[in-house]
Formats: structure tokens, C-alpha cells, sequence
């Protein structure tokens, strides 16, 4: 049996789900004959890099002749769509990525004409995985090839790949596909395979595969198998580990609350029931950053993609965390603790340490939770001094128990003013004597 994601791969432009943008490029020059020798698809994975690779050999080797859109019927396509064309070499450089492997696939044979169709056409998979020394090898062809041959090369990681080599090829970004193109197509595919569907459990799919196709088809698949045909919400969660929408708002209006013993109740609850809690994290981020931008933009249709009730519990949430400061240091801390989880041995000991974080910022030691603890103070956690001329409160009574207290000293006499100084008057001098008389002794 044939999996869904190789049955539904698209065979023409016209199929193409999503990437507008490269697939008008990519007609508009077959159509007019201005195709390169040399292109870079680069893009998350299940976005249809090698499908629109293979599409575009189509275009090049259609019996129909240059300057025409392929539509899939001729031999040449359909041996394409095959694997089976001899004249289109699809290579794996994840498994072939030594410069021996490029010069003896691809320098040694460049040179010989085309088998039956009008170019060769080389598609790379994975071509980050080339060591530089294969890179650097493959340049001078790369730059000057025969008129016959074009290079199409496809990776995940385009930061890896040489700067000489960027500079030779047309570059193409493929992006990842929007929710709502990729809900029309899981509804297209389960009415052609009469699949009996839930639309929750479509966009729990759609969510689970993040804007990959493939990853979406091959999850509709195993939903497929295991309703017997029925693709049900309740299926979706279990078998996803998506956590239904009232349990996050649960949590999130815990965390808005400070409650931390419902925190930690509803990951207990997790565990038990053998949840993922990396998706767990990750549908919670998920959540708190639909509150946020709802307290920064407002509670407004488009803002974000939710019905008008769940928007409406968007703004209970958003109004109970405060501010919207708050909220991005939960996502901060929430992003954080999602990537450590990758790697962490103990993925609950993580999550639990990151909620109670997010609930008690006085126990965290960084800027972001020093903000939020002045912003309660500012808010009201301390009295605030009162005006000058008001009246003084009250004292309290002293307790009996308590020791009495001591007497204040009594004040000291104010002391009068200094006189001002005065300084005493200079003896006057005698007259001086004659020059008979001795001199007075000193």
C-alpha cells in the first residue's frame, strides 16, 4: 500500500499546495525559455523542495517541447514521477558527501550528451552535507557547465553551504505552509479517500505538523488506521499528544493566578496519563502567546486565528496576567525551558522548575523577573506614605506581654545664642627711651 504522502505528491505546478511564489517564477520562466543551469530550493522539510525539483525536470524534458507547462501524461513525465528517467540523477549527499563521490557521479560524467531527453538533470538532496573539499571541487562545474545540464540542489540548512557556491545558483525559499492551504488539502485528501473526519482533529493535525505537508498526510495516515477510516478529535490527542484547548486555558489561568499547587497537580495528571510534555511546553507557549499578542493588539477578529469565544477567554487570560511584560516573560522563560526538554533526562523536573518561575518571580534571579516584582509593587503590594499636613494614624495599644517601652530622653535645654567674639584690646606702647637709657629687658 502506497503512504498517502507519496500517493498525493504533487505531479504538476498546478498541484503545488502553498509556495506561490516559487511556482509563478518557476512558469513564468519555462514558459518564456530564460530557465538557469543551476538552482538552490532551500526550506523547512515537507515543504515540497524535491516535488518542485522534480517538476521542473518535467518542464525541461515534456515531450510537449520547451516553453511548455508539463502536465504529466507524457512518458518522460511519468518516468520522472517514477525515479526510472535516465536522464535525472537524484543523489543523496547526506551518504555520498567526499569529493571522490562528487568527481566520480557527477565531473567525470557531465560532459556525455543526454540519454533521450534534452538536459541532465542533477538533484541533490541534502547538498549542506558536502564537505568543503566536494564543494570546491564541484565549483568549476557549477559555474561553467555543458548547455545540457542543470543542477538542482535542495537542503534544509542553507547557512552551511559555501559562499562561492551561493553566488552560481538561483535561490529559492520555501516557506512553511499556511494552516488554512494545508486544512483545504487534509479535507481534499479525506474526501477522496472517503475518510469520515472531525474538524478538530484536522486542526490538531495541522498544528502537529508545522507548516510540513508531509508530516501532516503521514499523521492523517496513522489517525486513518487507527479510527478503522475515522479521523476523530479525541484520536488526534491521544495518539498527537495534543492537549485539548480547556486543559490550556486551565493552566494559563493557573499561571495568570499564581497557583502553583494546580500547576503542579495538572503535570502530575500529565505523567500519569503518559503525555508528551515537550509538546505539552510547546502548545502551552503556544497558548500564552495568543494572550499576549490579544493584550498588546487587542481582542480583535484576525488578530489571532480563533473563534469569537475563543477570543473572548483570550481576554479573561490576558486581563489576568496583568500586563502584557508579564506575559512575554512567561513565553521567555516557557521557550527556554521547551529547549532545554530536548535534551533533558528529567523533561518534568524541567517544566515544573519553569512554571514555578512563571508563578513566583521573587525566587528567579534575572532582570525579567526583578521587573515584574517591582511592577507588583508599583501595582499596590506596599503602602503608599501619607500626604504632608494629614493626619497621623493612630497608634496601636501595646500588647501586655510585650515588654514595656523605654522612656524617650527628655530634651535637652536649648542653649542660648554665642555671643559675638570680641577680641581684647592691645596693651599700649611706652614712649621710647634715650640712648643713655638701657634698653628694657623683653
Amino acid at each position: 500500500m502506497e503512504s498517502l504522502y507519496r500517493k498525493y505528491r504533487p505531479q504538476t505546478f498546478e498541484q503545488v499546495v502553498g509556495q506561490a511564489h516559487v511556482v509563478s517564477t518557476l512558469e513564468r520562466a519555462v514558459c518564456e525559455g530564460r530557465t538557469s543551469h543551476a538552482y538552490l530550493f532551500c526550506g523547512p522539510r515537507g515543504t515540497g523542495k524535491t516535488t518542485m525539483a522534480r517538476i521542473l525536470a518535467k518542464a525541461l524534458m515534456c515531450e510537449q517541447g520547451e516553453g511548455h507547462l508539463p502536465d504529466g501524461t507524457c512518458e518522460e513525465c511519468r518516468l520522472i514521477a517514477a525515479g526510472e528517467h535516465p536522464d535525472v540523477y537524484e543523489l543523496d549527499a547526506a551518504s555520498r558527501t567526499g569529493v571522490d563521490n562528487v568527481r566520480e557521479e557527477i565531473i567525470n560524467r557531465v560532459d556525455y550528451a543526454p540519454v533521450r531527453g534534452r538536459y541532465k538533470v542533477y538533484i541533490i538532496d541534502e547538498v549542506h552535507m558536502l564537505t568543503p573539499a566536494a564543494f570546491n571541487a564541484l565549483l568549476k562545474t557549477l559555474e561553467e557547465p555543458p548547455a545540457h545540464v542543470v543542477f538542482i540542489m535542495c537542503t534544509t540548512d542553507p547557512q552551511k553551504i559555501l559562499a562561492t557556491i551561493l553566488s552560481r545558483v538561483q535561490r529559492f525559499d520555501f516557506h512553511s505552509i499556511a494552516p488554512d492551504e494545508m486544512r483545504a488539502h487534509l479535507v481534499d485528501v479525506c474526501e477522496k479517500e472517503g475518510f469520515t473526519f472531525d474538524g478538530e482533529a484536522l486542526d490538531i493535525v495541522v498544528r502537529h505538523a508545522r507548516g510540513g505537508m508531509r508530516d501532516a498526510l503521514s499523521a492523517l495516515e496513522q489517525l486513518s488506521v487507527f479510527g478503522a477510516g475515522d479521523v476523530s478529535a479525541e484520536a488526534a490527542r491521544d495518539l498527537l499528544g495534543e492537549a485539548s484547548g480547556s486543559a490550556l486555558s486551565g493552566v494559563s489561568l493557573a499561571l495568570a493566578n499564581r497557583d502553583v499547587p494546580a500547576l503542579f497537580s495538572e503535570v502530575a495528571e500529565l505523567v500519569n496519563n503518559g503525555g508528551d510534555l515537550l509538546q505539552f511546553t510547546r502548545e502551552l507557549a503556544s497558548r500564552v502567546r495568543d494572550a499576549y499578542v490579544v493584550s498588546v493588539a487587542g481582542a480583535k477578529p484576525g488578530v489571532v486565528n480563533a473563534s469569537d469565544e475563543a477570543l473572548a477567554e483570550l481576554a479573561d487570560e490576558a486581563a489576568a496576567y496583568g500586563s502584557s511584560d508579564r506575559l512575554a516573560r512567561v513565553l521567555t522563560v516557557l521557550g527556554d525551558a521547551a529547549s532545554e526538554m530536548r535534551t533533558a533526562v528529567n523533561q518534568r523536573l524541567v517544566l515544573e522548575i519553569a512554571l514555578t518561575r512563571c508563578a513566583r518571580p521573587e525566587g528567579d534571579l534575572t532582570l525579567e523577573a526583578l521587573a515584574e516584582r517591582i511592577e507588583r509593587l508599583e501595582r499596590g503590594g506596599v503602602a503608599v506614605a501619607p500626604a504632608v499636613g494629614a493626619s497621623t494614624p493612630a497608634v496601636a495599644p501595646v500588647v501586655a506581654s510585650s515588654p514595656a517601652p523605654r522612656p524617650a530622653p527628655a530634651p535637652a535645654p536649648a542653649a542660648a545664642a554665642p555671643k559675638p567674639f570680641t577680641p581684647p584690646p592691645l596693651p599700649r606702647r611706652k614712649p621710647a627711651a634715650t640712648s643713655a637709657a638701657k634698653p628694657a629687658a623683653v
